[in-house]
């Protein structure tokens, strides 16, 4: 679903559905296969997210309820091209935002 016109075309629901599938499924399942750095389902959505806001998502979204029911569908569709990157096995970019993401939360020196 790489079209943006496709995502365009999505329910909310459908949107928030995908984004799921990819960052609790898909992602992971590929970085188990593929031996990447990063394999757990909740380091990509903290990745995808964090990259969404140039920020830690802490900052931008309250913290005590789901963040991607927080974002509007333009978010989500950039959070689902994110994923979709990454699923195309762009591990450059998953290291790359990897260390952003551990940066601005004060993990990185």
């Amino acid at each position: 679903m790489d079209d943006q016109r496709s995502l365009d075309s999505l329910h909310r629901y459908e949107l928030q559905d995908r984004y799921i599938e990819l960052t609790r499924t898909e992602l992971p399942g590929e970085a188990r296969k593929c031996k990447w750095m990063v394999r757990e389902d909740h380091c990509f959505m903290r990745i995808i997210l964090d990259r969404l806001f140039g920020d830690c998502w802490y900052n931008h979204l309250d913290r005590r309820l789901t963040a991607y029911k927080q974002l509007n569908n333009q978010q989500l569709q950039q959070c689902i091209t994110m994923a979709e990157q990454l699923l195309r096995g762009d591990t450059v970019a998953l290291a790359e935002w990897n260390r952003d993401s551990l940066r601005w939360r004060g993990k990185l020196k």
